[in-house]
C-alpha cells in the first residue's frame, strides 16, 4: 500500500478514523467511566441533601416526633418552632453575624483584591516574598493562634474598647486577617490571566492606576471576585472557634455579641433535660438558608470564575 493509500485510509473508511480491527480501548467509549462518575455524584448529592432535609422537616415537628421516628413526616407544617428560636436568641446572634460579616467581608474583598493587584500586575523588589508570606498564611492553623490571639484584642481593648474582646471591630479585623491569605491567593492567579492591552490602552490615555484598577481590572475580574467572595461568606458565616474565642462578655451587664454559630451551641445547652428539639432544628435552617440562596443566586458565576483562569 503506498503512503498516499495510507493516509486516505481504505474505502469506506474516513481518513484518520480508527480501524475496525483496532481494539477499542477503554476511554472510547467512556461508558463505564460515565456510570462511575454519575453514581459517585449521585451519592455524593445524597449525602449532602439528606441531613439538610432531615434538619428542615424536624423544624417542622414535634419533640415527640423527632424521638419515635427521626425520618417521619411532619403532621403539620406550623412555624411556630421557628418563632421559639427567634425569640431564645436566634434572632439577635442572626443580626451580629450580619453586621460582622458586611464588614469584614467587604475589607477583606477590597484589601485582597488590591493586594493582589499589585503583587499580579508590579514588578518590584520583594514582591514574591510578600506574596509567599500570603500563601504561608493561609497554611497557618488558626488554633495555634487562638492564644496569643486571645492576648493581643484584649490589649487593644486596653487602647480602644472598639478594638477589644466582644466587640464587632475586633472581631471584623481578626476575620479580615484570616481571609486575606486565601484570597490575595485566589485573586493573584486571577489578575495574572487577565489581558494587559486594555489597562495598557487605559494608561496611554491618562488614566491612574486607582482608576484603572477599579474602573477597568475590577469588572473584567468580577468572576473571580465573586468566587472567592462566597468562599468567604461560607467560611466566615460558618466560623465558631474564633467567636468563641473572642466575642465573650467581659464585664457584667455588657451586650452579648455571639454569632450565630455559638448561638446553635447556646440554644442546645440551653435546653437541659428540657429539650427542644423543633427550636434547634429551625435555628439551624435560619442559619443554612442565607448561605444557601447566596450560592444559588451566584452558582453561574462561581462556576466561571473557577474555570475561567484554565480556559484563558
Amino acid at each position: 500500500m503506498s503512503t498516499l493509500d495510507k493516509a486516505a485510509g481504505l474505502p469506506g473508511q474516513r481518513a484518520g478514523s480508527r480501524p475496525a480491527d483496532r481494539p477499542q480501548r477503554f476511554a472510547d467509549g467512556g461508558g463505564v467511566l460515565n456510570v462511575f462518575s454519575h453514581g459517585f455524584l449521585a451519592l455524593w448529592a445524597l449525602m449532602i441533601i439528606l441531613p439538610l432535609a432531615w434538619v428542615v422537616l424536624g423544624s417542622f415537628k414535634t419533640d415527640a416526633q423527632i424521638n419515635g421516628s427521626a425520618w417521619s413526616w411532619p403532621e403539620s407544617f406550623g412555624f411556630d418552632a421557628f418563632g421559639r428560636a427567634w425569640e431564645k436568641g436566634i434572632g439577635g446572634f442572626f443580626v451580629n453575624t450580619l453586621i460582622v460579616l458586611a464588614g469584614s467581608l467587604t475589607l477583606t474583598m477590597l484589601l485582597g483584591s488590591m493586594a493582589a493587584y499589585v503583587l499580579a500586575r508590579y514588578e518590584f523588589k520583594g514582591s514574591q516574598v510578600i506574596y509567599y508570606l500570603f500563601v504561608a498564611g493561609a497554611m497557618f492553623p488558626v488554633y495555634l493562634a487562638l492564644v496569643p490571639l486571645f492576648f493581643m484584642v484584649r490589649n487593644l481593648g486596653e487602647i480602644s474598647p472598639l478594638l477589644g474582646l466582644n466587640s464587632y471591630l475586633g472581631l471584623i479585623l481578626v476575620y479580615v486577617a484570616y481571609s486575606l491569605p486565601f484570597t490575595v491567593f485566589f485573586m493573584y492567579s486571577f489578575f495574572r490571566t487577565l489581558p494587559t492591552a486594555v489597562h495598557e490602552a487605559a494608561m496611554l490615555d491618562g488614566c491612574s492606576h486607582t482608576r484603572a484598577f477599579f474602573q477597568i481590572m475590577v469588572p473584567m475580574a468580577k468572576p473571580g471576585l465573586i468566587s472567592v467572595g462566597i468562599f468567604n461568606v461560607l467560611g466566615q458565616w460558618n466560623q465558631y472557634i474564633l467567636p468563641v474565642t473572642l466575642m465573650q462578655p467581659t464585664t457584667a451587664g455588657e451586650a452579648d455579641h455571639s454569632m450565630l454559630a455559638q448561638g446553635l451551641v447556646n440554644l442546645a445547652l440551653q435546653s437541659g433535660y428540657k429539650s427542644d428539639a423543633p427550636a434547634l432544628f429551625a435555628g439551624m435552617t435560619i442559619a443554612m438558608l442565607p448561605v444557601l440562596v447566596v450560592y444559588l443566586s451566584f452558582q453561574r458565576q462561581v462556576q466561571a470564575g473557577l474555570t475561567s483562569a484554565t480556559l484563558k
